[in-house]
């Protein structure tokens, strides 16, 4: 018993007719007939009383067109629901909790706009953990700053991680050229938690130099840490991009490049993985709207 002998099957009994069956699926009325009596001497049964005209469904027949029918059409439909669910997603992305609210939030508001019936899910998450959610196969993509990766990982660098000093606009440390993270110490840090990279690489390089210093401030966004840096708390060393014009009118910030590594930023990805088309399009605009600003920061 063939799929297509049971479209043929449902299209002759929905008419009454063989050959408007032929005309709707775009066969020959030769092809509906053996197919129709193919699947009569499958099941051992006659299924259309042919002795008058219009053909009409026998008992057996009516039985097993209300079998028939709806798998037909679920299958008739199931193209057109997978295409649905295929353009609206989702896309599942995850990111560190310093890139998803400055560079990541440009790339979605652009991708909104062009496709607002696609649904983003987004996982806050530390550079280790992303990295072992791509690894898993758990996300479309993960978007981080310089993954230690191996041969199984494919990583597309897309933009810059540059560390900077931030502190209160008048703060006596933006006043003077830095030439070591000596001066850093000296003052409250107000830092991400522990198990961010940056922390991570910023501790590393503090205690290599043997210096003291106190974490007064441990949170989980660096637009709260802004917030805390601003009324005079303490300083702070995270990424250049989570600097936004306006917060210039209360911070200042001082590049770290030469005592911190600047790092390339972008997509990871598994190789392999099937993508879907709205997972493609996302990450056609990151590469988009990522080109675009980097460009403008280099003018």
């Amino acid at each position: 018993m063939e799929l297509r002998e049971l479209k043929s099957f449902v299209s002759a009994a929905r008419h009454n007719s063989v050959s408007k069956a032929a005309e709707e699926l775009g066969l020959g009325q030769p092809t509906v007939t053996t197919h129709v009596k193919k699947l009569e001497k499958e099941l051992s049964m006659v299924l259309f009383d042919r002795i008058t005209r219009p053909i009409r469904l026998t008992l057996s027949g009516q039985a097993i067109f209300e079998l028939v029918e709806p798998l037909i059409d679920g299958i008739e439909s199931l193209a057109i629901r997978t295409s649905e669910a295929e353009e609206r997603g989702p896309v599942t992305i995850a990111s560190t909790p310093d890139i998803i609210p400055h560079t990541l939030l440009r790339v979605v508001r652009v991708f909104n706009d062009l496709h607002p019936n696609v649904y983003l899910k987004i996982h806050s998450a530390t550079r280790t953990e992303v990295i072992s959610m791509v690894r898993k196969g758990e996300i479309d993509a993960g978007i981080i700053q310089y993954p230690e990766r191996g041969d199984d990982l494919d990583f597309e660098p897309l933009f810059l991680y540059e560390r900077v000093l931030i502190a209160p606009k008048d703060h006596e440390l933006l006043s003077k050229p830095i030439d070591s993270l000596d001066p850093i110490a000296e003052y409250p840090l107000i830092l991400m938690a522990k198990g961010t990279y940056t922390r991570h690489i910023l501790e590393e390089q503090l205690q290599k130099s043997g210096l003291n210093y106190e974490v007064i401030m441990e949170l989980e966004s660096m637009d709260m840490i802004k917030k805390f840096v601003s009324l005079g708390m303490g300083v702070s060393v995270g990424p250049r991009l989570a600097i936004e014009e306006e917060d210039l009118k209360e911070l200042g910030m001082i590049s770290l490049a030469n005592f911190l590594p600047v790092d390339q930023a972008g997509l990871l990805t598994l190789p392999g993985k099937t993508l879907s088309t709205p997972a493609s399009k996302f990450m056609s605009v990151m590469r988009d709207v990522l080109k675009v600003s980097e460009s403008f920061r280099t003018v």
